[in-house]
């Protein structure tokens, strides 16, 4: 049977597979288009499990918010190499993604995973690009925030994403403010909102640190504790998002920021995402 140059094209336009793939496929389909569609389909299924093993640690953060501005999500769909990560065709399924992300806002990866995009899942369309780059891509990490205002962030060059949600919103632009606070997550890489919300085991972590620093300086024991403390509250100025001096202005820091803008605008809860981490 004589397979077309015309019949290969419009095989390699639907599927984006290679002109060598799409020959074989219709060769093997005898003419047959849509089985030959099937057949490459399969070979990426096959390509997904041959590289399941594989480590997929680069790859682009992708955010995107609701048409209310009110619910946003940020999602790593994973490569193997920076190259691919910058194809076309992988950026152009990753904004998809999103699109169809921030319309459902699911609850979690596999419910991500799960949802339909042009008549299948987002899963099924993750296998397919597997089989025509023929490496290992998938979403490895997901997360999404609500709030009355929310904003997101993107680095440039996709590898840091943030997403923000706000209280206390009236009166104020959202999406500038919201960059202006998530650019400086994505810089400092705060580990709490506040003080408050440092998690207990890094505070009694920070305050052993603190102890055996000054021990180790002389200190006398009957002053460790304090000294511990002192170390603490300079920890909380360099971590938590609140007390970081803004990078934008080292003359006031995100909490006085924030309330210059309004005073009743709070940080509900904020998402950093990076590749690599």
């Amino acid at each position: 049977m004589t397979i077309s140059a015309k019949d290969v094209n419009a095989l390699r336009q639907q599927t984006g597979a290679g002109m060598m793939d799409c020959k074989k496929a219709l060769t093997e389909a005898e003419g047959d288009f849509e089985k030959a569609v099937d057949i490459l389909r399969k070979k990426g299924q096959k390509v997904s499990a041959a590289r399941q093993d594989k480590e997929a640690a680069e790859g682009a953060v992708f955010a995107r918010l609701s048409d209310d501005g009110r619910r946003g999500i940020l999602f790593q769909l994973s490569s193997e190499t920076d190259f691919v990560a910058r194809n076309e065709d992988f950026q152009a399924l990753g904004s998809k993604i999103a699109e169809v992300a921030a319309r459902e806002f699911p609850a979690d990866l596999e419910a991500l995973k799960a949802l339909q995009l042009e008549g299948r899942s987002v899963g099924e369309h993750i296998i397919d690009i597997v089989g025509k780059i023929a490496e290992k891509i998938d979403i490895t990490a997901y997360e999404r925030l609500e709030g009355q205002g929310v904003a997101a962030y993107i680095h440039p060059g996709a590898r840091i994403g943030v997403l923000i949600a706000f209280e206390g919103t009236d009166g104020i632009d959202v999406a500038s403010i919201g960059k202006d606070v998530a650019m400086q997550i994505a810089a400092m890489n705060p580990v709490s909102i506040g003080p408050e919300d440092v998690p207990a085991e890094i505070v009694a972590r920070e305050l052993e640190i603190g102890k055996e620093q000054a021990r180790a300086e002389g200190k006398p024991e009957e002053m460790l504790e304090k000294i511990a403390q002192g170390k603490l509250n300079k920890f909380y100025k360099e971590a938590t998002l609140l007390e970081q001096e803004f990078v934008k202005d080292s003359t006031k820091t995100i909490r006085k920021y924030l309330h210059e803008q309004n005073p009743a605008l709070k940080v509900l809860a904020f998402r950093r995402m990076r590749i690599g981490s």
